[in-house]
């Protein structure tokens, strides 16, 4: 048995959580907020982290590959290389060219903070040529690397919307308007296990906010 740790707000989190449940992989979760976490499993603090026999294991990409390697049923990555490195391409596009540069818009979109407007225009810049790079990678034909489900989906399905939804409070604008996502997003919202992550998810985030309306006094 293995062990998610971390908490169902975070799309980090969902990413491997959705890959686990696409695979049909038997795992348990442990509840673990930022500050709480266990350092001997994820030395950063960050979540998520996992919990095998062999010992844990941290960083959501690193614990999708040891997934995939230890779990071989239900395959996440085509059995051809070129195939796979693409599905692997496209998972470092989301992040890191996509999610990690919108992220900097987080603390205005969602959090009540504010965003200086250097920082607004240079997101601005790096997104709109990013952007445009992952468009010409991503096929949602149907699903974003071709046609099957892949662990681009994974972490399509739980990036994609935090992008689209912060470009759009900050800016006005959807960054992503130009390309399928919201179809993408509606067929993907009809599968059981995106609906099982989305319900967790939506619970999860208000358990959050309580405990930061708590924190507040």
């Amino acid at each position: 048995m293995i062990t998610l740790c971390g908490f169902s707000a975070s799309n980090y989190y969902n990413k491997v959580k959705l890959a686990l449940l696409e695979k049909g992989v038997a795992f348990e979760e442990e509840l673990a907020w930022v500050g709480e976490t266990d350092k001997t499993a994820s030395p950063l603090g960050k979540v998520p982290y996992l919990k095998t026999d062999a010992g844990p294991l941290s960083e959501s990409t690193v614990i999708l590959e040891y997934i995939e390697e230890a779990f071989p049923q239900t395959p996440l990555l085509p059995p051809d290389a070129f195939a796979a490195g693409k599905v692997r391409e496209l998972v470092r596009y989301l992040e890191l060219h996509l999610e990690l540069v919108a992220r900097n818009l987080y603390p205005e979109a969602f959090f009540g903070g504010k965003v200086s407007d250097a920082a607004k225009e240079k997101v601005s810049e790096q997104l709109s040529k990013n952007v445009a790079a992952f468009a010409t990678l991503a096929k949602f034909s149907p699903f974003v690397a071709g046609d099957t489900f892949t662990l681009a989906d994974c972490a399509a399905v739980v990036h994609l919307p935090l992008v689209s939804s912060a470009t759009k409070i900050v800016y006005g604008r959807d960054f992503l308007a130009a390309l399928p996502v919201r179809d993408y997003l509606k067929a993907m919202g009809e599968r059981a296990t995106v609906q099982k992550v989305n319900a967790d998810r939506k619970t999860n985030t208000e358990l959050m906010l309580q405990r930061a309306r708590a924190a507040k006094g």
